[in-house]
């Protein structure tokens, strides 16, 4: 009977394990997170990406279906979701903003605390169910007003299937919600009401850039938010006179408004010149340009644009009211 040396059980055992690696043989309990994913599995998560990628690109859903759990495909509203996810990716060229490969430690699923780049602290909630999951979240380069693409897969006895996609918005004129609220604080600090409650707005917008993801700022914005439209609501009661204006003018709304370029404050207001002699109207746009800054303090300050729409009389929803739009570039 032949002996086999130590050195080649050593070498078989070996071989075993690699044998069992390369099969798929799941990490150890834990969360992996970006560069702490192994490069085996960061390959075979990237091909999933990119079979979906692939999809996206067509909107061709029985193709999508192929790549999906027997949950997803079940979903009642699949196919607006598909569809609306499919148009964001459109928009832009997406890349890879976060990534995790997670190997369930509890039954009933797991959170994970994490932070951006930037320092900005959230929570994920891994949902239970399944042994493995690997979450991808990607997010489009060069685009002011960005949407983030979530998509989370699991390893069922049929294969690795995405079992969840969405898309809601993560960042407004380039910034994040944390990133959003510590601008709005300063406006704030700086006595800028207005801008402070449009981008504490637009925080309280990309608080939940997925269903799954939660900052731990959240609470503080609603409640930054919620002081300070209570001081604006009872500071800048509409009809508001345009202050130093060379007639009287009266402001009939402020919002934000969602444009390419980015969120800006939009300004209704009422003017007595009709709205078909456009130069008119200009030629008085450019006077309440000089002086917006009294009656509404840092509009001019802190803001690359600010729309106006001059009306006639007064929008009451019921009916289409003419009007006449504007852009005042700052910066």
């Amino acid at each position: 009977m032949q002996t086999i040396k130590p050195f080649t059980r050593i070498a078989a055992l070996l071989l075993i394990i690699f044998v069992l690696q390369s099969c798929g043989a799941p990490s150890a309990p834990g969360i992996y997170k970006n560069e702490k994913i192994s490069s085996s599995d960061q390959s075979r998560f990237h091909d999933l990406n990119d079979k979906l990628f692939n999809v996206l690109k067509t909107n061709d859903e029985a193709q999508l279906e192929s790549i999906m759990s027997q949950d997803f495909i079940l979903v009642s509203n699949k196919k607006r979701q598909v569809e609306l996810v499919s148009n964001r990716f459109k928009e832009g060229t997406y890349s890879l903003l976060e990534e995790y490969y997670v190997v369930n430690r509890f039954i009933h699923g797991d959170t994970i605390k994490s932070a951006l780049p930037d320092g900005s602290k959230y929570s994920i909630f891994c949902p239970g169910g399944v042994k493995e999951m690997y979450i991808a979240c990607f997010i489009p380069k060069n685009i002011p007003n960005q949407y983030m693409i979530t998509a989370v897969y699991c390893k069922f006895d049929y294969g690795w299937k995405l079992n969840q996609l969405e898309a809601n918005a993560y960042a407004k004129n380039g910034k994040n919600a944390p990133e959003l609220f510590k601008a709005a604080e300063a406006s704030y600090g700086k006595g800028y009401l207005v801008n402070a409650l449009n981008t504490g707005a637009s925080a309280i917008n990309c608080t939940r850039p997925s269903s799954i993801w939660k900052y731990d700022d959240e609470t503080a914005m609603s409640e930054f938010y919620s002081k300070v439209l209570n001081q604006v609501s009872a500071k800048y009661r509409v009809p508001l006179a345009i202050k130093g204006a060379p007639v009287h003018l009266e402001i009939i709304r402020i919002f934000n408004q969602t444009t390419p370029d980015g969120d800006f404050p939009m300004i209704y207001y009422l003017t007595n010149i009709k709205l078909s002699d456009t130069t008119a109207v200009k030629k008085e746009n450019e006077q309440i340009q000089k002086v917006i800054d009294k009656t509404i303090p840092g509009l001019d300050q802190e803001n690359k644009y600010v729309l106006y729409s001059a009306f006639n009389e007064w929008p009451t929803g019921v009916k289409t009211v003419d009007h006449f739009d504007m852009k005042q570039k700052l910066k």
